[in-house]
């Protein structure tokens, strides 16, 4: 990331920075004496300057990065944290619940790319996109979840081709974590009492490596999950 002041840390936009991975990111980039800013439907815990968006407006979620960007005199990272997924039998989702997921967990992760990329290139800045190891590994009743995922995995490498040498781009491949993106779902979706999860903490810990490389360093690709995580193949 881009040189700052002595005592002043980067300024990191986190979608879905309100809750789980994202929050757990926000905590470590105020923690290392940065700025974090986010774009999510909820309030951020602690004062965090953010803007209330609904990423399945698309249009919408471009205007709230450019908004944040503004306010706070640039960028330096993007982390797109936001996800959200149903899931369900092809059959049996409605076509509004599908494409939605694929709306949140893709589209509007190029949105707020395409928004933010201005910002990034005059700082030589850093995105770390967000997918899943359901973005490597298919599984029954994930095909919106499996579809976005394995298009954010697409859409990150090649973007990384295209911003090589302008921007850094690292490609976040996450396993299961203890947070509150399982609590909605049935229960025969839900991770059961002997899963093993990754806390978020750990996996933002991550992020914040990727973030803090040096201009022309890129950490292209990391997958980080428990040990014994059985989602990853």
């Amino acid at each position: 990331m881009s040189d700052h002041p002595p005592g002043a840390g980067p300024t990191v936009l986190v979608t879905g920075g309100s809750s789980g991975l994202g929050a757990a990111v926000v905590a470590a980039v105020a923690a290392a004496g940065g700025r974090p800013l986010v774009v999510d439907r909820q309030r951020p815990a602690g004062g965090v300057p953010w803007v209330e968006c609904d990423l399945a407006d698309t249009r919408a979620a471009e205007a709230a990065t450019r908004d944040l960007a503004e306010r706070a005199g640039g960028l330096d990272g993007l982390v797109t944290a936001a996800g959200m997924d149903v899931p369900g039998k092809l059959a049996d989702l409605p076509a509004e619940t599908w494409e939605r997921i694929v709306t949140v967990d893709l589209l509007a992760t190029a949105a707020v790319v395409r928004a933010a990329l201005p910002f990034l290139e005059a700082s030589r800045g850093t995105i770390v996109t967000v997918a899943s190891t359901l973005g490597v590994k298919a599984v029954s009743d994930a095909t919106a979840y499996c579809a976005a995922k394995f298009g954010v995995v697409g859409f990150t490498r090649a973007l990384a081709a295209e911003l090589a040498g302008a921007v850094g781009v690292t490609l976040l491949v996450p396993g299961g974590m203890r947070t509150a993106f399982f609590d909605e779902r049935d229960a025969q979706y839900r991770p059961g009492p002997d899963a093993v999860l990754n806390e978020p903490a750990d996996t933002a810990a991550a992020v914040m490596f990727a973030l803090s490389q040096p201009a022309g360093c890129a950490v292209r690709e990391m997958v980080v999950c428990a040990e014994r995580e059985s989602s990853y193949p």
